[in-house]
């Protein structure tokens, strides 16, 4: 098996003060560890674009996560700014991953169509924005976890490391 090196972000005023638990970053990391990945990284920011895209770089650039999953702050709210602080340091965008999580939410609840998570390369390495709250960040990285995989392995041509 290939080693998947993560990190994970959740991006939340509340859980970064301390006023609530973060469930969704949680959720995400036990994810990954119970499909044997190796989470390098988790940080919990407010939404605020400086702290998300720092700890985005931090991520990608110091900790070499090959993948960065971000959950929170993708909806309608004027405080929602994970998208904007993903597309400022990302080099190129991947829509079609957001693209097959909008398409399969939307099986399940039509609201999924006002989710604006991005996702993206930086430094060889894939960071996708992920909705908040456990059972919906469970959910959908359930829904790109194989692909994921593939991306990162080595003798795939679809790899971007």
């Amino acid at each position: 098996m290939t080693e998947v090196r993560v990190g994970v972000l959740t991006c939340s005023n509340t859980r970064a003060q301390g006023l609530a638990q973060d469930t969704a970053g949680l959720a995400l990391v036990e994810f990954c560890e119970q499909r044997g990945w190796n989470v390098v990284a988790y940080h919990v920011c407010p939404t605020e674009i400086e702290c998300l895209s720092a700890s985005l770089i931090e991520m990608t650039d110091v900790d070499s996560a090959q993948i960065v999953l971000t959950c929170g702050g993708i909806g309608l709210d004027t405080m929602d700014v994970v998208p904007e602080a993903t597309e400022l340091i990302c080099e190129r965008l991947v829509p079609g991953i957001v693209e097959h999580i909008r398409a399969r939410c939307m099986e399940q609840d039509t609201k999924a169509m006002f989710s604006r998570g991005v996702a993206g390369l930086r430094e060889g390495s894939l960071i996708v924005n992920l909705d908040a709250g456990a059972d919906a960040a469970g959910y959908t990285l359930g829904l790109l976890a194989e692909d994921l995989e593939s991306a990162v392995s080595p003798n795939q041509t679809c790899s971007f490391r």
